[in-house]
């Protein structure tokens, strides 16, 4: 990508009711457009790191045993009837519209009631068990408060997995390799050293579940924390009964503010009975199928992520994530040989495989350019000058010292 191609370039303004940091970073950086509270618009370098993630997700997901879906966005009034939450005392963030016809639709919230009416199309016998299914799905929720930037929208992208079993003990089997999983994740992204499986109330799911929760000052929870067990619990559900049944010492629980990243519900047969989803045992029976429930906010970790690897200058990408892995700067580029060493720098860190932003603006002075590499935050930056020579000068985001090098030395260290 050639930074003087890229339409969305660094900004110094933010609207004016954005008070989020990771919004204001990511809105001055070129990554996302505000289109109103709660609703963004993800430009390219934004699309990058969003599908950065989703690859790391679904590799994990599929590490289980997963298969991708996609499901509509559209939901039949019906089906959320027959486990009594279509009403909006019930569940209270409805999108709702009515068809041409007057028949009354729904905005996915969620997607456990019309996914496991759809199982009952494919769920016949045991032998037909048991089956994981997720997709990577655009949720419409209409929250009461959208302050918290991308880390709160009213639209937003969720993995959410859906987990059809024979059994309890297979579907806990199920659960726990999932947790795993999700631990992961979110190593691979960068927070495993401040994400911890913290046990929380259900909400509109279930009774109790299992949510992950990133320590972060941004956040809108509150958990207590054993860091030697890593394990939380969720103020909601703090009580003596729940911090005796987890076996931790309440001396011990450090109150943290924390960011709920990801989640997982057990509903055990109940939804099961209200669909009629239901299998042939191999006795001939007919028995309600075990459904367990898995999310993780995609756009959600990204804001995240900007919370915690940001610095006064602005973003510090992890690796995995970031859009590019190399920001290549070439200044002096009104010197034709200069600008051909540049533009051979860039062709020889793509052949190698290697992903590149090129900042080849011509009119464009160091300092700005400088400015606006820190801004954008990939984690390693490139400069090809007069002051180089025939070397290239190479500096990580997070760190003050550079060295020079060659092109070869370059890519054998970046690689």
């Amino acid at each position: 990508m050639r930074y003087s191609k890229l339409f969305s370039k660094t900004s110094k303004e933010v609207p004016s009711d954005e008070v989020s940091k990771n919004a204001q970073l990511l809105i001055k950086a070129g990554f996302i457009h505000k289109e109103m509270a709660g609703v963004y618009a993800y430009l390219p370098l934004g699309l990058k790191v969003v599908e950065n993630i989703k690859q790391i997700v679904r590799e994990e997901m599929n590490k289980v045993g997963g298969e991708e879906i996609i499901m509509t966005a559209l939901q039949r009034k019906e089906v959320w009837e027959k486990t009594d939450r279509w009403s909006d005392d019930k569940v209270d963030v409805w999108f709702k519209s009515k068809l041409k016809n007057d028949t009354e639709v729904g905005f996915g919230w969620s997607h456990e009631e019309p996914i496991s009416e759809m199982m009952t199309k494919y769920i016949k016998s045991y032998r037909d068990l048991p089956v994981y299914v997720y997709q990577f799905q655009t949720k419409l929720r209409n929250e009461l408060r959208a302050k918290s930037g991308i880390m709160r929208g009213r639209e937003f992208v969720m993995k959410d997995m859906y987990s059809y079993t024979t059994s309890e003990e297979e579907h806990k089997k199920f659960y726990d390799s999932t947790i795993q999983a999700y631990l992961e994740v979110f190593k691979r992204v960068g927070l495993g050293d401040i994400t911890y499986l913290t046990f929380a109330s259900g909400g509109a799911f279930t009774q109790f579940s299992h949510e992950f929760q990133t320590i972060t000052d941004a956040g809108e929870d509150v958990v207590y924390l054993d860091r030697e067990k890593n394990i939380a619990i969720n103020e909601e559900v703090y009580t003596d009964e729940v911090i005796n049944q987890l076996g931790v010492d309440k001396a011990k629980l450090e109150k943290v503010k924390t960011a709920e990243v990801g989640n997982i519900f057990s509903f055990g047969d109940t939804k099961s009975k209200q669909l009629d989803l239901n299998y042939i045992n191999e006795a001939g029976e007919s028995v309600p199928v075990i459904l367990g429930s898995y999310g993780i906010g995609i756009t959600r970790l990204v804001g995240v992520i900007v919370e915690h690897f940001s610095d006064e200058k602005g973003i510090m990408w992890p690796e995995n994530v970031a859009p590019f892995k190399v920001h290549l700067v070439g200044l002096n580029q009104e010197d034709e040989s200069i600008k051909s060493k540049a533009n051979k720098v860039y062709e020889e860190l793509t052949n190698a495989g290697i992903e590149v932003i090129f900042d080849d603006r011509v009119e464009t002075q160091a300092g700005e350019k400088f400015s606006d590499a820190d801004l954008i935050g990939i984690p390693w930056r490139v400069v090809v000058s007069k002051k180089s020579g025939d070397q290239v000068e190479l500096k990580k985001r997070d760190s003050k010292e550079s060295q020079l090098m060659s092109v070869e030395e370059l890519i054998s260290k970046v690689k």
